[in-house]
C-alpha cells in the first residue's frame, strides 16, 4: 500500500516510531480528521486532495470506516457517523481530569452567569475537554473538542507561562501565529511579554483575540504536586465583562475553583 504523504513533524514521528508504527490506522485518523464544522461532507476527490494520498488508498480507507461505522456515503458525498463520537467520548470517559471539572464548572458558570472551559495542551494547541454554560445561548467559542492556538487564547497562554524559558523559547521559534481577528497578536515579542506576564501575575487575560466582542481570562489548573495539566477560563461578551469585571470578579473563582480541584488532582 502506498506510504501516506506526510508533514515534517509526521516524518519525524514516523522516523521515531519504528516499525511497528501502523501505516494504515495512521491514514485513516488523518481522514477523519479531514472533517469538521467547514467540510461536512466529502467527495473522494476532495479527501484525497486534502490528505495527500493517492484516490485509491483513500477509497479502501473510506470502505473499512464505512463498514465499521465511522462513515457513510450517498455513492458520490461521504461524511462522518454519530458513532465517531465513541472515539472522544473513550477519551472523556475514562479521563479523571475531565470527569471532575465539568461538574466544577456548571456550577462555576450557574453561579457567576457566564460560560466556563477547560482545556489541555495539544500539540501547539489548546482542546477544549469540559464546558459549561448559563441558561442563555451563547454563540461563541467553547464547545468540547475545539481547537484554539496556544499562543493566542488565554487558556493556552496561563500553561505555556508554565514552561521554563527554553521551552517557551522553543515553540515561539517553530509557531506561526495568525490573526484570528484584528486584535489578535501576532509578533513574537509581544507574545512572550504576554506570556512572560502571565507568568508573574498567575492569570491570562485576552481581548477579543480569538473572537470578536468576546473576553477570556484564564488560570493554570494543577496537580497536587504543581504540574500543570491545564487551565481553566471564564469567558464573557464584552458587553457583559469588563476588563475590570474579568479581573476583579472572575478572577478570584476562578482561582478558587483551581485550587479546589487541585486537591482532588493526584
Amino acid at each position: 500500500m502506498p506510504r501516506i504523504r506526510r508533514s515534517e513533524p509526521e516524518e519525524r514521528l514516523a522516523e521515531t516510531a519504528g516499525p511497528e508504527f501502523l501505516e494504515a490506522l495512521a491514514r485513516g485518523l488523518r481522514i477523519i480528521q479531514t472533517f469538521g464544522q467547514d467540510r461536512r461532507q466529502l467527495s473522494l476527490s476532495d479527501i484525497a486532495k486534502l490528505v495527500g494520498l493517492p484516490r485509491a488508498s483513500v477509497r479502501r480507507t473510506l470502505h473499512t470506516l464505512i463498514h465499521l461505522g465511522f462513515a457513510e456515503t450517498d455513492g458520490r458525498m461521504f461524511r462522518l457517523t454519530p458513532r465517531v463520537l465513541m472515539l472522544a467520548g473513550a477519551y472523556l470517559s475514562s479521563n479523571p481530569v475531565s470527569t471532575l471539572i465539568q461538574p466544577a464548572l456548571e456550577r462555576l458558570s450557574t453561579d457567576i452567569g457566564e460560560a466556563c472551559s477547560a482545556a489541555v495542551l495539544d500539540g501547539d494547541d489548546m482542546v477544549m475537554i469540559a464546558h459549561a454554560s448559563p441558561a442563555r445561548v451563547l454563540q461563541l467559542s467553547g464547545q468540547i473538542g475545539m481547537r484554539l492556538p496556544a499562543v493566542s487564547s488565554s487558556l493556552g497562554r496561563i500553561l505555556l507561562a508554565s514552561f521554563d524559558d527554553e521551552r517557551l523559547d522553543a515553540l515561539l521559534s517553530r509557531v506561526r501565529p495568525k490573526p484570528l481577528t484584528a486584535q489578535t497578536v501576532t509578533g513574537k515579542n509581544e507574545l512572550r511579554r504576554a506570556i512572560l506576564r502571565a507568568r508573574a501575575e498567575g492569570y491570562s487575560l485576552v481581548d477579543q483575540e480569538v473572537e470578536l466582542g468576546f473576553r477570556s481570562i484564564s488560570v493554570a489548573l494543577q496537580r497536587l504536586d504543581g504540574k500543570a495539566l491545564g487551565s481553566l477560563n471564564v469567558g464573557a461578551h464584552t458587553e457583559r465583562g469588563s476588563l475590570d469585571t474579568m479581573v476583579d470578579r472572575f478572577l478570584p473563582k476562578l482561582r478558587a475553583l483551581a485550587g479546589e480541584l487541585r486537591q482532588q488532582l493526584i
